[in-house]
């Protein structure tokens, strides 16, 4: 019997990674296309999962036997802040759509992608799958991480009341190829790599805000779609799983801004805002649940990975998602 995957929100960073992980592995391998496998990625263009009609009619168009559900209203932190009743009422709209006609589509499965934020501001460390609902989230993520924590809620919901195989994923940090780089509302990789490019091209300065020292784990975007890829086949439980490298493998975003620089070509000034807040300082996810799951996954080494990201911005520029309009 062959399979329909619907990928929502599939011309996004983490989308654009499955596809081309499955694209580009060997066939019937691990993570490669399976025979009779067909894979569907869709974007807002496709339909506004907002709208309990047009999510219908996308299901009935594909008929997917399984989704991975990354579709979402996402902003920096500025957006999250001004606009909390837009973020957790238009998450829900869309999760509670993409839910609940995948229920009525009889679809076998869907993972949906959650995100670090939802777990509580006050916490004790390191992050696990069991504390996503001991304590409110930071004021900061208010609507998104409500909206979202919102769907692990109704994945045990389905599950009891009617046997659903429904199940989310929690990855940390993601960067990677097809990431946004708009400089005013991207996460801090993309927008260092913008920022580093353009100080290079115009003989500026490269000021990155902050002292450099608060530590983030980050995930490759290619290193997550494999993991996507394996829960799709091979995990049954409703329960969440943290996708993330280590706490070990913490990077500061000095080393960061230091790698950028190198894979760059920067030899300019370059320097830290140290007057610009460094916000959290820390909060480190355990990855000790994927790696009992899965046995054994050989992560991109961070530099590598950053490497080819930048490679890929460099390359792509014009049609990057930088803030400014693509060329014709």
């Amino acid at each position: 019997m062959s399979n329909v995957i619907l990928v929502t929100g599939g011309r996004g960073l983490v989308g654009k990674a499955i596809e081309h992980i499955i694209n580009t592995e060997p066939e019937g391998s691990r993570f490669g296309k399976k025979p009779g496998e067909t894979w569907i990625f869709i974007g807002s263009a496709d339909g506004d999962l907002r709208d309990v009609e047009q999510a219908k009619k996308v299901f009935e168009k594909y008929k997917p036997t399984h989704v991975i559900h990354l579709a979402a209203l996402v902003g920096g932190l500025f957006k999250n802040m001004k606009y909390k009743l837009t973020f957790l009422r238009d998450n829900i709209l869309i999760n509670d759509n993409v839910l609940h006609t995948s229920y009525e589509q009889k679809a076998q499965k869907v993972i949906s992608c959650l995100s670090t934020c939802v777990f509580p501001d006050k916490v004790e460390y390191p992050l696990d799958e069991t504390k996503i609902h001991s304590g409110l989230p930071h004021e900061s993520n208010f609507g998104y991480a409500h909206a979202k924590r919102l769907v692990d809620v109704q994945n045990h919901a389905y599950k009891e009341q009617y046997g659903s195989n429904f199940t989310s994923a929690i990855p940390t940090n993601v960067f990677g190829p097809y990431d946004n780089f708009d400089l005013e509302d991207s996460h801090v990789i993309p927008g260092l790599i913008h920022k580093c490019y353009l100080a290079k091209k115009n003989g500026t300065p490269f000021v990155v805000s902050g002292t450099g020292k608060p530590l983030r784990q980050f995930i490759y975007s290619y290193d997550l779609a494999k993991l996507f890829i394996w829960m799709l086949r091979e995990y049954d439980d409703v329960e969440p799983v943290i996708l993330s490298v280590g706490e070990n493998e913490e990077v500061s975003i000095k080393e960061v801004a230091d790698a950028i620089v190198r894979a760059v070509g920067f030899d300019g000034n370059y320097t830290f805002d140290t007057a610009r807040a460094d916000g959290q300082f820390r909060k480190p996810a355990s990855n000790e649940k994927l790696l009992k799951l899965i046995g054994g996954f050989q992560f991109t080494p961070f530099e590598l990975a950053l490497t080819e990201t930048v490679k890929w911005f460099v390359a792509n520029y014009e049609n990057a998602r930088t803030g400014k309009k693509p060329s014709a």
